[in-house]
């Protein structure tokens, strides 16, 4: 439960229809397996000890007195396990009969959790056999059926771990999501992280889409884990016909799933730290009830008698079997990935087209250097003005050679201005830093950050009075990765009138220039793009050798790869992980490629330079949010300049 994940199943067994000893015995194999597996929370099917497709012999005494048995026996094997187990069985209470999770633990069974909505429509005859839950409590006495010590209650129960707060486990069965006011709503308002659903939902054409955008939305809906276990093989097929469809979700992403007739178990684990962090972020989210933890009955909203049951776990580190992506920002999927570029590139030009509009400025000014943020800066210039339906003229491209500035990227700065019919001016700045340096008795030959800077801030001053000169604004072209590392010289690239790249990663940059390579009809544009894109990431602020074809300086061996800045950057700030946690999954998903001792010196440049910087994030020029991640003061980042980053700097080193 490190970090706080926890390892959780769907299973579904094979059943024979009224044959308690034989799905008894199957459940009992699964559960060993997921004992094995190291697994905390096991969800089996709804009426799974009987089978769901019962029918009139749920009446049966026979049927219903073996289904109790069967959960006794199934409740001793666990009684040298602290996994929270739930089943599905018949259960006769108040004169009625209930469709329930049995939820058991440490050889008890600590509850019986009722159905509340009963289908009674198409296919489904619920109502026939057992009653909806309306908030009755009953004590379900299991001595005779061999268990002694223990007479569990039939309620509405939320389950909270004692050693991690944050796991709070409620129950719901199938159709109870599938309404319009699902029960899981009023759990999650109870407390509840982890929803688990015990279903018997039948397969037909296009149903497993719906179930799994459902189970998906769901839990985002709730910022909650969410367990789906279906019944599978071995229901009746007289008319119906049973999938196993298992769906384990997190907070809207599906982190496992079966294929649909399989029988078997679904792993994976659920962060609920992770979910906790983002619950506490969301100030619309509701507080938890107050509940009197020496009182079993509380009452909730319009449902009763709600108990809210403690139970414990055994802590140790969380085996991990989910992935997680090195590149959080990128979907993985193809098609998926260049939708999100379209949109991108959308987002991006339509607020700097409004920018326009309002300041009814005459042109656009932009630095072009030939590398990949100035590349897509231009690239949404272009479309803007497109949206505008003005000449590509009006966008000026300025590109500033100087001490740096290679064959290469000056050759692709032109080339890329011609191919799209913008205006483009050369101002070499060298004579004006040499004059600078000059003037404040700088030696040439030190090449220290005044060298450096002395080059951005004169290409930012010829950039800002050149806009005078053809009454434009200055489009900035840093990007997400640069303002989180402070990698910008403060008023120099860093500023600007409007940043079009300001919530973007370097990393997605990438993607969105690769796209439009992709999809243009300019053989000429498309080539030069893919150079650009097969261009080292430089400043280009130190003097290149003597041919000017080699950079000097090459930003990745300086602050560190981008892939591993944008990984930390995604789960350290954007999911609030603690440095340590952040450290272990680097190492997960980047195994193989780079040392563990790698990423722990990169991850505290990272941790350091985000603390030592903020002063430049604190006065950046607007840009448009296009991700869940933004670093603007005025939006979804706010973080005194003076910030110290010992606690973070230490946790790496736990």
């Amino acid at each position: 439960m490190k970090d706080g994940f926890i390892k959780v199943a769907a299973c579904t067994p094979e059943i024979q229809v009224a044959d308690v000893d034989f799905n008894v015995d199957k459940i009992i194999s699964q559960l060993e397996k997921c004992r094995e597996e190291g697994v905390k929370v096991a969800v089996f099917p709804e009426l799974c000890i009987t089978g769901y497709t019962c029918q009139d012999l749920f009446f049966q005494n026979a049927l219903l007195d073996k289904a109790m048995e069967g959960v006794v026996k199934i409740a001793k094997t666990t009684a040298d396990s602290d996994m929270l187990v739930a089943v599905g069985v018949p259960v006769r209470a108040n004169g009625k009969l209930y469709n329930c999770a049995a939820v058991i633990q440490d050889g008890e069974v600590r509850a019986f959790v009722p159905k509340t909505h009963l289908p009674n429509y198409n296919e489904f005859y619920e109502a026939r056999h057992f009653a909806p839950y309306r908030g009755e409590c009953a004590a379900i006495d299991l001595r005779e059926y061999g268990q002694l010590e223990f007479i569990p209650p039939m309620e509405q129960t939320v389950f909270v771990c004692e050693e991690i707060p944050e796991l709070v486990v409620g129950f719901e069965l199938c159709e109870d999501l599938w309404v319009a006011d699902p029960v899981s709503n009023y759990l999650a308002k109870a407390g509840a992280t982890l929803i688990c659903n015990l279903s018997a939902s039948d397969e037909v054409i296009g149903k497993d889409s719906y179930r799994r955008q459902l189970v998906s939305n769901q839990s985002a809906r709730l910022v909650a884990g969410y367990i789906y276990c279906s019944a599978g093989d071995g229901e009746s097929t007289q008319d119906m016909v049973f999938s196993g469809h298992n769906i384990i979700a997190e907070n809207g992403s599906i982190l496992a799933e079966s294929k649909l007739f399989e029988n078997g178990i679904t792993i994976s684990e659920i962060d609920f730290k992770k979910l906790a962090f983002e619950r506490r972020k969301i100030s619309t989210y509701p507080a938890s009830a107050e509940w009197d933890y020496s009182s079993k009955d509380s009452s909730f909203l319009d449902m009763e008698n709600i108990s809210r049951e403690r139970f414990s776990l055994e802590m140790g580190e969380t085996a991990l079997t989910r992935k997680f992506a090195k590149t959080p920002f990128i979907p993985s999927n193809q098609a998926e990935r260049n939708e999100r570029c379209h949109l991108i590139l959308q987002m991006q030009s339509h607020g700097l087209m409004k920018r326009i509009a309002h300041t009814h400025s005459k042109t656009v000014v932009i630095g072009i250097s030939g590398g990949l943020d100035s590349t897509l800066a231009l690239l949404v210039c272009v479309m803007a003005m497109d949206l505008l339906k003005r000449p590509h003229t009006d966008i000026v491209a300025v590109t500033m050679p100087c001490f740096g500035t290679t064959k290469r990227t000056r050759s692709n700065a032109e080339i890329l201005c011609d191919a799209l019919g913008v205006t483009f001016r050369d101002v070499d700045i060298s004579k004006a830093v040499l004059q600078h340096f000059e003037d404040i008795g700088h030696d040439y030959n030190d090449h220290s950050v005044v060298f450096e800077n002395g080059q951005a801030r004169e290409r930012t001053k010829v950039l800002m009075n050149i806009a005078n000169q053809v009454s434009g604004m200055v489009v900035g072209t840093g990007d997400l990765s640069e303002l989180a590392l402070g990698w910008a010289t403060y008023n120099g690239d860093h500023m600007s009138m409007y940043g079009v790249n300001a919530s973007i990663p370097k990393t997605l940059v990438r993607h969105i220039v690769q796209y439009y390579g992709d999809t243009c009809t300019s053989d000429t544009l498309r080539d030069v793009l893919y150079d650009i894109l097969d261009t080292p990431v430089s400043p280009e602020l130190l003097p290149t050798d003597e041919s000017g074809t080699e950079m000097t300086q090459k930003t990745e061996d300086l602050v560190g790869p981008y892939e591993l800045h944008d990984f930390f950057l995604y789960y350290g700030i954007r999911w609030g992980f603690e440095p340590s946690k952040v450290k272990r999954l680097a190492k997960y998903a980047f195994e193989g490629d780079y040392p563990d001792e790698v990423i722990d010196k990169w991850l505290k440049t990272f941790y350091r330079r985000f603390f030592s910087q903020q002063f430049k994030r604190s006065c950046l020029p607007d840009g448009a949010k296009i991700g869940s991640v933004t670093l603007s003061p005025r939006g979804d980042w706010r973080m005194p300049s003076d910030a110290v980053a010992k606690l973070w700097l230490e946790d790496i080193d736990k």
